[in-house]
């Protein structure tokens, strides 16, 4: 079970994180539009529907079931690039109690990377965060302006209707077969047959490129399904 408590120098000077990637079995995490090209080089970019809240959010996929990480490698994160809400863990953007928009770090003290013994120190011994500690801020923040500026995204994919319900069934090349189901993807045809206005509304916005680079990740697929062929073969 999570336990988030605020990041402290007072109470966490001893603080270890433990960098090796063990306990990511994630089998998606969430992205945002901000990093939608660095992410398509690696993984396929979908998007899934909060039932609750009736927003989306957009995830890069990692496997096909619950817990099932492909690019994990016994400790080892087999990519040339790990999405920043991976890399950040397991830290996290709080706010303050107080209802107000100040930003907070936050510290998941139930997760496996935290440490007492193990890993990279979080502040050093004048109680200063450490270069890594400050790496992970920056991304920290460049996550949560991510996330925010999403809004604008997932309204004009809205706005459009560009976005569909992805219903996938793969075969592997022993002949079983999984079916990926709940999420949606970016509607190529209708993005294609927007008009001269539309397509300047969302270039002008700055939304255009992200979809082509959703659209682009689903090659991504593929290699995913590759991944799990040769996981089968090895146990």
């Amino acid at each position: 079970m999570p336990d988030h408590v605020i990041l402290a120098a007072e109470t966490h000077r001893d603080l270890r994180i433990r960098t090796d990637h063990a306990a990511d079995t994630a089998m998606s995490c969430i992205t945002v539009p901000t990093e939608f090209r660095r992410v398509q080089n690696e993984y396929p970019i979908l998007f899934r529907l909060n039932q609750e809240s009736g927003e989306f959010t957009a995830l890069a996929l990692f496997g096909f079931e619950i817990g099932e990480n492909l690019f994990l490698d016994n400790d080892r994160w087999d990519a040339r690039y790990r999405p920043l809400a991976i890399d950040i863990q397991p830290f996290l953007i709080g706010r303050h109690r107080d209802g107000s928009d100040v930003r907070q770090v936050h510290i998941d003290m139930a997760s496996a990377r935290v440490s007492r013994d193990d890993g990279v120190r979080v502040f050093d011994e004048h109680d200063r965060p450490t270069p890594f500690l400050e790496r992970i801020i920056d991304q920290l923040r460049a996550l949560d302006e991510g996330y925010v500026a999403s809004a604008g995204f997932f309204a004009a994919l809205r706005r459009y209707d560009l976005l569909e319900p992805l219903t996938l069934e793969i075969t592997l090349d022993d002949g079983s077969t999984n079916r990926l189901v709940g999420f949606h993807v970016i509607d190529e045809e209708r993005l294609a047959a927007l008009d001269e206005a539309a397509l300047g509304d969302l270039h002008g916005a700055g939304h255009l490129m992200p979809m082509f680079m959703a659209l682009a990740s689903l090659g991504n697929i593929g290699d995913l399904v590759a991944r799990k062929s040769r996981r089968g073969r090895h146990g």
